[in-house]
């Protein structure tokens, strides 16, 4: 672990210093800020949201038919739209800006890992109130994986918790009702986007602290650093704390899942920085734009493709690891370090060189060791 030790000090060193190897380009910034504003609303972040709640949608029926007839094979059926909603909660849980900030969105959605004491209390006192901010960890995907995978050892007992279970008509209610509440968080964001924040997101293109440029380049950096660099690999690991905590994985009661996420979450990013629509292998105006606007270049090479090259090296690095991503940490960890080094490696390029190329300042101090 002394390597991950010093690495993370010299990391510290960097950002606290001026990177000298950054050349400084020689463009004046007049690019059209408000050109990849629209971009990232109407052909990204919508698009996504579009996308999500339809998937949410069908695992809102598909939990209501297996709750009015909990079969094996309503469960199969559950449990794999369940999976495709999660992958696409992936290509939106980097926007927490404007109204998923307002509601916390992905904080209700996908708090992991999730109280299974707190939720079987929960489901025997058959009185909650999923809304209040005490309650994120018994809701959401997380909630769900419990609730489809780790109620029993077998499908045979898991299915008898819905059926034969005294109190199996509060399983149910209590499944419905997440899935409910995953609808209603994003149907309530993406009103407000197609309502009146769209154009308030868009017009917002002043280079300050304040402008939505330079918010939401520091959310996705936070995102990027914070949600999928630790949370999905860096915690559970031990690469913070010096233990591995298993038990902190993303989908850890169906973990042969989490590899498959973690993917998907990258993808996501690395769509994102090139302005890549949803949908589609259309780029449009974004990060990447940007830099190659600006002329931004380090040690001799373009900055974008070097942070494009870093997201290569990070797939190559997941594809590597286990399916689940609790046997890796079971079975060799080093290869998850190797990962969370992969990744870090593009915190460096995206928080310091690229912030610095696009003259923005950091808003935020990641506090990790959790």
């Amino acid at each position: 672990m002394k390597k991950f030790f010093f690495s993370l000090l010299f990391v510290a060193f960097v950002v606290g210093c001026s990177d000298d190897s950054s050349e400084d380009n020689s463009s004046t910034d007049n690019f059209d800020r408000q050109a990849m504003l629209v971009n990232w609303a109407d052909n990204l972040i919508i698009p996504s949201y579009t996308s999500f709640q339809g998937e949410v949608e069908v695992l809102k029926n598909a939990s209501e038919t297996f709750t009015e007839n909990p079969t094996q094979e309503h469960l199969e059926a559950l449990r794999a739209v369940y999976q495709e909603a999660y992958l696409a909660f992936q290509h939106v849980s980097m926007y927490e800006i404007g109204p998923a900030e307002t509601v916390n969105y992905r904080g209700f959605i996908n708090t992991y890992p999730t109280d299974a004491e707190g939720i079987e209390n929960t489901i025997a006192s058959d009185s909650y109130n999923l809304e209040l901010p005490s309650n994120r960890n018994i809701q959401g995907f997380p909630a769900l994986d419990y609730l489809l995978y780790g109620l029993a050892e077998s499908d045979a007992e898991l299915l008898a918790v819905y059926s034969t279970n005294p109190n199996a008509d509060a399983y149910k209610n209590y499944l419905t009702n997440v899935s409910q509440r995953i609808l209603d968080l994003t149907g309530a964001v993406l009103t407000e986007w197609n309502n009146n924040y769209r154009d308030t997101f868009v017009n917002n293109t002043s280079s300050s602290n304040t402008g939505s440029v330079d918010r939401f380049t520091n959310d996705f950096i936070i995102y990027y650093e914070k949600y999928l660099r630790s949370g999905k690999v860096g915690i559970p690991a031990g690469a913070f704390s010096g233990t591995v905590q298993p038990t902190k994985v993303e989908s850890y009661y169906h973990p042969s899942f989490s590899k498959e996420l973690l993917k998907e979450a990258l993808l996501a990013t690395q769509n994102f920085f090139n302005g890549q629509s949803a949908g589609n292998s259309t780029n449009g105006a974004s990060f990447k734009t940007y830099l190659d606007y600006l002329d931004s270049m380090k040690d001799g090479e373009q900055l974008s493709s070097l942070i494009n090259d870093r997201f290569e090296n990070s797939f190559q690095k997941i594809n590597e690891l286990d399916a689940s991503l609790l046997q890796q940490i079971e079975t060799d960890n080093n290869k998850m370090l190797e990962t969370f080094d992969a990744l870090q490696s593009n915190v460096i390029l995206l928080k310091i060189d690229m912030l610095q190329a696009l003259s923005i300042s950091v808003d935020y101090v990641d506090s990790d060791g959790d």
